[in-house]
């Protein structure tokens, strides 16, 4: 030792044991959680860690590696930062309803509620409404929650009672709440107009001269929304406008916003949920356009997974949502950072 005290290793025995209440905590969990799904006719699935794409959207990353085939010859792969793709295949296949406890890797990616590598549940309802995704997710909540014992989720000097009835918010009521902005004033075409959420937003967050409607409506929804969600019960965010759509095909009723939800527990957002596209086309369209983002934000841009693609075409009509596994069991077991709630913390960090 250098003359620097240096924290004892993941593994000491004595910081284990401190570790381990928070443990016992997972397993309690994931066995409730697991025994919800089996109950309800889902099927557990296992789909591949390695990937072509690792997934298409502009602002994640996704460690990149190399595969040697049996000629010598190599091939570029990446370390999903989801399940979906394989999942979609699989309900393309014929599966109806599916869950996944994934590994799932982003680089760029370290804090309190941030981990390198880190679990993902994820799951699939063929045939299923928007509606009905979302309210598995606050039944798998309260279950996590009844798992450990607690009563209320608590973190960073916010509250949230688990087994309260949610509030539902849509985007545009939580940005004219909490910030003043008319949001879907900027959105019209499936576009959104730069300027004029540009206009609306002045004097509430700091806007660049390169920021593009989604750099301006994250800085809105970051610094003026998402404070005030999860507080007192858990908070569906939905309706998100068409621009911020993913994988989320439109609203038939009002084309300017998507069946995308989110869910909130303490400010710390805890699922993405969506009523999926199943239009090839559009999402082909919606995938370029995060990847030229993504080359001129960032100078790189991933593949696209063709079978992926092939597969949201004959995919039938489904909703899905991937929640933070560790950041659950974080709340629901009353730890203060996502590492102590993982067996085994980032490799190199001690």
């Amino acid at each position: 030792m250098s003359g620097v005290d240096r924290p004892s290793p993941w593994w000491n025995p004595a910081r284990h044991a401190d570790r381990k209440p928070f443990l016992e905590a997972r397993s309690a969990v994931t066995k409730a959680v697991r025994a919800w799904f089996e109950g309800r006719g889902f099927l557990e699935v296992e789909t591949g860690i390695l990937q072509i794409s690792p997934g298409n959207e502009t602002h994640l990353h996704a460690p990149r590696t190399e595969l040697t085939r049996a000629d010598c010859s190599r091939v570029p792969r990446y370390l999903r930062t989801s399940p979906e793709f394989a999942c979609k295949k699989l309900l393309a296949a014929g599966e109806t309803k599916i869950f996944e406890f994934a590994r799932v890797f982003r680089d760029r990616e370290r804090g309190d509620l941030h981990l390198p590598e880190f679990t993902m549940l994820e799951w699939y309802r063929a045939g299923g409404a928007y509606d009905a995704i979302m309210a598995d997710t606050i039944v798998v909540i309260a279950h996590a929650a009844q798992a450990t014992g607690i009563r209320q989720f608590s973190f960073r000097g916010k509250t949230c009672d688990p087994f309260a009835e949610p509030e539902l918010l849509t985007v545009a009521a939580a940005f004219d709440r909490f910030a003043g902005v008319d949001l879907l004033a900027s959105v019209k075409g499936g576009e959104g107009d730069r300027e004029r959420l540009a206009s609306a937003a002045e004097g509430k967050v700091r806007i660049s001269a390169d920021d593009t409607w989604s750099d301006i409506f994250s800085k809105v929804l970051v610094e003026h929304v998402e404070p005030n969600l999860g507080q007192g019960r858990l908070t569906v965010l939905f309706e998100y406008p068409i621009p911020e759509a993913a994988l989320a095909r439109a609203k038939p009723s009002d084309p300017r916003v998507a069946e995308r939800f989110e869910v909130y527990a303490c400010a710390v957002e805890l699922a993405n949920g969506f009523g999926e596209l199943t239009d090839a086309t559009e999402q082909r369209r919606r995938f370029g356009l995060a990847m030229e983002e993504k080359e001129r934000r960032y100078g790189e841009r991933y593949p696209l997974d063709e079978e992926f693609l092939a597969a949201v075409g004959q995919m039938p009509e489904a909703s899905g949502v991937a929640l933070g596994f560790d950041r659950l069991v974080m709340l629901a077991s009353g730890a203060l950072r996502i590492d102590q709630v993982v067996w085994t913390p980032p490799a190199g960090e001690g």
